[in-house]
């Protein structure tokens, strides 16, 4: 039977680079997938051919609307909190919003962030905040989209020994995201990451150019084999869910049960 996804991001793009192949396959499976969007990116960085603040805003937003289509999800909602600010607003508010469209959809599984907001922007700890109080409110099961520690730590790595790349972080890394024992599920999102790349391509004022080096540019340029083996698999911890056995390869599993 199908279900509803509400997938819970802090700004557009996010969607497509924590769990863009998730988005794909559940659409394509049947399933009904809703993005929500806590800012509009007007504080992020890009080019000034992109435009500043609230035109920037705009561009994002609309690039978000392309992501969404690419990736087959069937509603994008923009909750309208502040970028770079999210967290001064507190959890009562955006978690009533949140949850409203939960109950609007009649939501069967919610996705927000691990508590460490995958690599600790603040706007991303506060989605895992609301997050948990929108879950708490609805009964509706939530997913934590986050990414294997150990492989994150790998990359960094490898990315780090190339001649001329990026600074990295590397003790950061290690705090980042989770652990692979705390994890409950991997999503093999192989036949989707053509749809993720697509997805990726759509926040055109995120690639790069004097903005500097950008996470976007560098994924959805990958070469098909290589973006294959990296963006082939999307992980999360269900809350409630004992982790630890095999990883699950189902969103839905719990709406199953």
């Amino acid at each position: 039977m199908p279900f509803t996804l509400v997938a819970f991001h802090a700004h557009p793009d996010d969607e497509s680079l924590l769990m863009g192949g998730t988005i794909a396959r559940a659409a394509a499976e049947g399933h009904r997938v809703v993005l929500v969007t806590a800012t509009d990116g007007s504080a992020g960085l890009a080019d000034a051919e992109h435009g500043t603040h609230a035109e920037l805003g705009r561009r994002r937003l609309e690039e978000l609307e392309d992501a969404a289509e690419r990736l087959g999800a069937a509603r994008v909602v923009h909750l309208g909190f502040p970028d770079g600010t999210f967290g001064s607003v507190g959890v009562t508010e955006p978690s009533a919003a949140l949850a409203a469209v939960l109950e609007q959809e009649s939501a069967d599984v919610l996705t927000g962030y691990d508590p460490s907001g995958g690599y600790g922007h603040p706007d991303h700890v506060h989605v895992h905040h609301v997050a948990r109080a929108a879950a708490a409110t609805t009964g509706v099961a939530l997913l934590e989209a986050t990414v294997d520690r150990a492989l994150i730590v790998a990359g960094a790595r490898l990315v780090h020994a190339v001649p001329g790349s990026p600074p990295i972080d590397l003790a950061r890394m290690r705090d980042s995201y989770l652990p692979r024992p705390e994890l409950t599920h991997k999503i093999d999102v192989r036949p989707y990451v053509a749809a993720k790349i697509q997805g990726l391509a759509a926040h055109a004022s995120q690639q790069g150019g004097s903005s500097g080096f950008r996470t976007v540019t560098l994924l959805h340029r990958l070469p098909g084999p290589v973006a294959r083996r990296v963006l082939g698999r999307e992980w999360f911890r269900e809350v409630g869910r004992e982790p630890g056995g095999r990883l699950l390869d189902d969103v839905f599993a719990s709406c199953r049960q």
